[in-house]
């Protein structure tokens, strides 16, 4: 399915990207454009990329702290 419209970016191409590693919105920008055209389809890319690394074995998943705190992840690499 396609993610990006704008750049022509499906969600295979994400996913292979991760596989490749890629782990940030960042990483995809720089790699496909994602998100640097009219932005729509950050959030669904962003999900995309977040399944994708969570369906890495390599991935630990660490519980989000609260929003009062300056750290925020809920992801690991091991």
């Amino acid at each position: 399915m396609y993610v990006c419209l704008c750049k022509g970016v499906t969600d295979k191409q994400i996913s292979k990207a991760v596989e490749s590693g890629a782990c940030t919105m960042r990483d995809l920008r720089q790699e496909f454009g994602v998100g640097s055209q009219c932005g729509k389809c950050t959030c669904h890319a962003r999900d995309v990329l977040h399944d994708s690394l969570h369906a890495r074995p390599d991935v630990i998943e660490v519980p989000i702290r609260d929003a009062a705190t300056p750290f925020n992840a809920d992801i690991l690499y091991t």
